[in-house]
């Protein structure tokens, strides 16, 4: 393959409403649970690839810089098995900016390589459609496996050894006008990864078992409550999900604990909201400090003035559900 043009690739974080903790098959990052989430409009990784034979090793730059050698390996695995995949030898060039914070528990690598995904496939002449794509994103990021679509996604656990594991979209963005308000409760990345942590709670935890075992109900609750839009039967099933893993992971060895005053801060003042005022919001966090609020979209700006009032809250920002990855060029 010769020099080609940039093709460019734009994704949408997504957050889990029933959670996604523990892999079932590490090599093939198989998920031990299924999950659910909502796509996030507004919360975007852009991503442009070419491929290159003059090129003697991979480029990647990060939000304008070049990336470290941890981040940039997990991209050169993906690119290596796009190369496979296209049979061709070259070397590519990686561009990749996100419009919020990165490695913080936003999900980043979710819209970073489900974006990477669609660019190099198609820059090495891969017309693959989204489930192909899912399933290539899926084993750098099992949560990028959900933002190749748009709205609500679900992702299944995944049997160990089979590598055709995609998600698949439930709902799309039209069909329930829900908001997440996200509360930033630290800055800078989180000091243990994902894979990490999942990991450590799978060798150590003593819940780890009782987690998977309990998961699959929690997450079909969460999805009669999308099908039957009621929010407070989605809301309790999604809360409890999000305790439940991080208790699993609190109780690690060493303990995981992803949460800061401000998480537990904000987490009270989605329960004060709920309990004293009426409103129908309920809060998840993902491996990370952020606390992010689920709520009807009438009632977004009440719960994002209560947040930014929190002690400890940095900043907040809303999202409503937003599309499945756009590839041009």
């Amino acid at each position: 393959m010769k020099k080609s043009g940039f093709v460019h690739a734009r994704a949408c974080a997504n957050i889990a409403l029933s959670k996604y903790w523990g892999k079932s098959d590490l090599e093939l990052n198989l998920p031990a649970v299924p999950s659910i989430s909502m796509t996030l409009d507004g919360l975007v990784t852009k991503t442009r690839v070419r491929f290159d034979e003059s090129l003697r090793a991979d480029l990647v730059h990060l939000d304008g810089r070049e990336a470290s050698a941890a981040e940039a390996r997990r991209v050169v695995e993906l690119l290596h098995r796009v190369r496979g995949l296209a049979k061709i030898t070259s070397y590519a060039e990686v561009h990749s900016e996100n419009a919020f914070p990165t490695a913080a528990g936003l999900a980043s690598s979710a819209s970073g390589f489900a974006a990477l995904a669609a660019a190099a496939c198609k820059a090495a002449g891969l017309d693959y459609d989204e489930k192909r794509l899912s399933r290539i994103a899926r084993r750098s990021s099992a949560s990028a496996a959900r933002s190749l679509f748009g709205g609500f996604v679900e992702l299944p656990a995944g049997k160990p050894g089979n590598d055709g594991l995609a998600a698949k979209p439930l709902f799309g963005p039209e069909h329930w006008d829900l908001r997440i308000v996200v509360a930033v409760a630290a800055k800078g990345p989180k000091k243990i990864g994902s894979t990490e942590g999942m990991e450590r709670s799978r060798h150590t935890s003593p819940f780890y078992e009782a987690w998977v075992a309990d998961a699959p109900r929690l997450s079909q609750r969460v999805k009669k409550g999308l099908r039957d839009r009621d929010l407070d039967l989605l809301g309790r099933a999604m809360e409890q999900s999000t305790l439940a893993f991080h208790a699993c992971a609190i109780a690690s060895d060493p303990g995981i604990v992803y949460w800061q005053p401000a998480t537990l801060a904000a987490f009270a003042t989605v329960r004060r909201l709920r309990d004293e005022q009426g409103l129908s919001v309920w809060a998840t966090m993902d491996a990370g400090p952020h606390v992010k609020a689920l709520c009807h979209a009438e009632d977004a700006r009440r719960v994002q003035a209560a947040l930014k009032k929190t002690e400890g809250v940095l900043s907040t920002l809303v999202a409503k559900p937003g599309p499945g990855v756009v590839v041009r060029g």
